[in-house]
């Protein structure tokens, strides 16, 4: 039933106008108590510390595509761009900290209200906001790999190579930066003039000298089938599904929503703004995540 899946930029768009429906927190509440459910985040849970959703008003998915895995491949300019970008958003990330939704959801976990947490997300603040039963779908920035060989290193090494490699980029870069000519995207890089990244210097593997890679699925590669099997074993012991600010526009996150909806369980979708699985589900609420699982956390816990 579990197949490995490609993560893809999906052809809906669901940044549509029309007007969306809106439950009430009361009614979430009714769905939940009694229920143990699942929960499914995307980058709406993270905006609040400071990292940018995709395709929210703002998103920078608007503004331009993400790294795509063959390009990264392929193309070594493709690779000096991405770790130049990534060591400018780096910092920003790895300072980022959990914010009072992330730790709401540690807090469903602890009660025993949540048989596990899925996350679309990358910047690591799940974990650092302690949740133990976590499915990190598309990976984590913290970690990089090396593509031919088992070598696996943390990010914040890498970015002291980045420094040692390129000295007399860094002032410069990060002033740019400072100066707000520099915009961070969810996928932990800084947006920057590719001219700047032509001399950028990056390191291969100091084990085999293969490519090295953030431990991060790319848009256009495969989510490793052990952590969808993993993602779906939390589906199979719940009794409903808790989506919290996420569009379900990329069919790895969507999946679970149309799962849930096949077999007849519930799906609650808290998100500022339309989601691809609206008509899947039994209630949907336009409304902060904060105030709304500040509410849950209150009834529930």
């Amino acid at each position: 039933m579990v197949a490995t899946l490609a993560v893809r930029i999906p052809t809906l768009d669901v940044a549509d106008s029309a007007p969306r429906r809106s439950d009430s927190i009361d009614s979430l509440i009714a769905l939940l108590i009694g229920r143990r459910f699942a929960i499914l985040t995307g980058a709406g849970i993270s905006t609040d510390s400071g990292i940018p959703d995709y395709r929210g008003p703002s998103g920078t998915l608007r503004k331009r595509q993400p790294m795509q895995l063959q390009e990264f491949l392929r193309e070594e300019s493709a690779r000096r761009r991405y770790w130049s970008r990534s060591y400018l958003g780096w910092p920003k990330v790895e300072t980022a900290r959990p914010n009072a939704s992330h730790h709401s959801v540690t807090t469903l976990e602890r009660s025993g209200r949540s048989t596990g947490l899925i996350t679309q997300n990358v910047d690591g603040l799940h974990s650092a906001a302690d949740t133990t039963t976590l499915v990190e779908l598309h990976g984590s920035l913290h970690w990089v790999r090396c593509l031919s060989c088992p070598l696996r290193i943390r990010r914040s090494d890498l970015q002291h190579t980045l420094q040692q490699l390129n000295p007399g980029l860094a002032a410069q870069w990060f002033d740019r930066v400072a100066a707000g000519d520099a915009e961070l995207n969810p996928d932990g890089d800084a947006e920057l003039d590719p001219q700047l990244a032509q001399h950028f210097v990056i390191p291969s593997c100091p084990a085999c000298h293969g490519i090295l890679k953030p431990d991060v699925v790319f848009f256009g590669e495969n989510v490793p089938q052990s952590i969808v099997s993993q993602a779906w074993s939390m589906l199979d012991g719940a009794t409903a599904l808790l989506v919290l600010g996420s569009s379900l526009a990329v069919y790895s996150g969507f999946r679970f929503a149309k799962g849930a909806h096949d077999r007849d369980i519930p799906i609650a979708i808290v998100n500022q703004g339309r989601t691809r699985a609206d008509a899947l589900a039994a209630l949907c609420v336009d409304a902060p995540l904060q105030v709304v699982l500040k509410a849950l956390v209150s009834a529930l816990c």
